[in-house]
């Protein structure tokens, strides 16, 4: 066939109509994934979310038979990793660790957001909850919670440590000074480890820390669990109460975690995601190891995850109004 000149252009108008309208996302969605996938963890190496991110993304990788590439960026309580998420290209090269703090409490307290977690996310799937332990040094005069709320009563003021301004940690003691009508002072480190070993060394008396962190010092007599913050003990600490049944009846949290990508991802590789995440959360190996660690693996629909986040939002942006938490 030989084409005019007005021929060629009208095969061409008539090409680039049918390109327009050819729903060019639902192709690449399904030959997703063609490359390693990114997967971000606002937090330094070494801690839960890093182990976390580690087990789980390799049952990922073996599911969508490509890599899952750990990349830590840690800062501002794990905005700048996240912003990171937010500002990439929406074609699920790139996913987040978000948690409860990421994604629901720090746009209450830090001044200034690069992102707003309701609008520049696409939810994936729930990970989990993770376990914080109330403790003190072994050789502490305080042995339960009623001794710690006595010890508070009477010295206002009481220093506690946590892994940094803005974490779950923060929060729980936030939210136990509030439920006890105790004045505590908060001592933000820069992680887990520099504040536990300060507890180890008595230089200070208390703590609310994730439990993974913390578990070796339990197990080793250095450090006496008071309590845990969730609604339910932890399988890894049995006969340790909650801090509800220790006596502050309607104290519970649960400091959650899940995957999030940026906005307006394709629905084909939300699914494709999901379907992966949640298949390696279920594996008994992977449920196994995490659970030892004090981590609870489960995961969720993406709908699920994004209700959360949404309520979340809303209910812990109260409680930090309320104490009137900040961070830098």
């Amino acid at each position: 066939m030989t084409f005019t000149t007005s021929r060629r252009a009208s095969f061409a108008a008539l090409v680039a109509t049918a390109w327009i309208g050819f729903p060019f996302a639902t192709a690449q969605a399904a030959d997703y994934p063609t490359k390693p996938i990114r997967f971000v963890v606002p937090y330094t190496a070494g801690g839960t979310t890093d182990l976390v991110a580690r087990t789980v993304g390799q049952k990922v990788s073996e599911k969508l038979g490509q890599p899952v590439v750990i990349d830590n960026r840690a800062g501002a309580g794990g905005n700048i990793g996240m912003d990171a998420v937010a500002k990439a290209a929406p074609d699920g090269y790139t996913i987040g660790f978000g948690a409860i703090s990421t994604n629901a409490l720090n746009p209450h307290i830090y001044k200034s957001m690069a992102f707003d977690p309701r609008k520049d996310f696409t939810a994936i799937s729930l990970l989990g909850t993770s376990t914080i332990v109330l403790e003190v040094p072994a050789a502490s005069p305080i042995k339960s919670v009623a001794d710690l709320i006595a010890a508070a009563k009477k010295n206002p003021g009481l220093p506690y440590a946590t892994a940094g301004a803005g974490t779950s940690m923060n929060l729980a003691g936030v939210m136990f000074a509030q439920m006890t009508g105790t004045e505590l002072t908060h001592v933000a480190y820069k992680g887990s480890g520099p504040a536990i070993n300060d507890m180890l060394g008595n230089t200070i008396g208390v703590m609310f820390d994730n439990l993974p962190a913390s578990l070796p010092h339990i197990q080793a007599g250095k450090l006496r669990a008071l309590a845990v913050a969730g609604p339910a003990r932890s399988p890894s600490l049995p006969d340790v109460p909650t801090i509800a049944e220790a006596g502050l009846k309607g104290y519970a949290l649960d400091p959650w975690f899940g995957v999030y990508a940026p906005a307006n991802l394709p629905a084909p590789i939300v699914k494709a995601l999901n379907d992966a995440f949640t298949e390696a959360l279920a594996m008994p190996e992977v449920k196994d190891k995490l659970t030892q660690a004090g981590f609870t693996p489960r995961g969720s629909s993406a709908e699920a995850l994004a209700k959360l986040t949404q309520s979340e939002y809303q209910r812990l942006g109260e409680v930090a109004k309320k104490a009137g938490m900040t961070a830098d």
